[in-house]
Parts: structure tokens; sequence; C-alpha cells
């Protein structure tokens, strides 16, 4: 597999104004229906650091995640607007390291280190498919 020289500094941004589907009453905690849920946020968190390198990758390579840590460390409200910029940190073959932050109209609510791999696509679809072959034909 041919991986293009990644570099630190790269970097992606996602924003998306909080609606109703975004917020924790969706995610089993209507005590905080009006606020960001946590699992939103993770999502947005994602995508930025997809949107970092992946466009650059040539067709049929991707990057998966392998770990993620975050820190909700701000309450958000339905209707603000959250900007998410994910920041490549480190390279190692094909292991890529992101900082990412996160802010609303206010200021910072969240930040987290995102683990990820450059994979073949078509390794880690064939890998998944293997992994459930014990399963075909069984009756649950």
């Amino acid at each position: 597999m041919a991986i293009p020289k990644l570099m630190p500094g790269m970097s992606g941004t996602v924003q998306k104004t909080i609606t109703n589907k975004d917020t924790a009453l969706h995610y089993g905690s209507s005590a905080l229906k009006n606020l960001l849920a946590t699992p939103t946020l993770v999502a947005l968190m994602i995508e930025a650091a997809v949107k970092a390198v992946d466009p650059t990758l040539p067709e049929g390579i991707i990057t998966i995640g392998k770990t993620l840590k975050v820190t909700h460390q701000e309450p958000t409200c339905q209707g603000m607007r959250v900007t998410v910029k994910a920041d490549l940190v480190e390279v190692d073959k094909n292991r890529l390291v992101f900082e990412i932050t996160a802010y609303d109209e206010v200021g910072q609510i969240s930040k987290g280190y995102h683990e990820r791999y450059i994979v073949d696509h078509k390794k880690i679809i064939q890998s998944a498919e293997k992994r459930r072959e014990p399963l075909v034909n069984k009756n649950f």
C-alpha cells in the first residue's frame, strides 16, 4: 500500500448548528434535553479528523479510528453553533494522532485526542466479513 507523506500540521474543521436530534435527549438523558450530547460531539470530532487527511489519500485507502479520549468541558445549548478542529500532531508509519478542540460561540467546550490508522479499504471490509463468517446461518 503506497501511503502518501502526511505531515503534522494538516487539519480539518467542521461546523454544525445544534438541533434537537443532536441533544442528550436522543441519547437517553431527558434531564439534559436541550444540551449537546457527547456522542454528537464525538461524531463531529471524528468527522474533522477524517476531513483532515482522507481526501489526500489515494483511491481505496482510508483511515479508521482506533482510540479516542475526550473531555466534554462545557455545555452547549440547542441552536448554538459548534466548530470542531482536528490537528494532525503525530505521524508514525500508518498511525495518525490528532489533537481535537471544539468551540461554541462562547468559547472552548471540549478537547481530545484521536488515533487513526491508514488502511486498505478492501482489506478492512474483507477482515470484517471474515470475522462475521461464524454467524452466517445462525439463528439468534
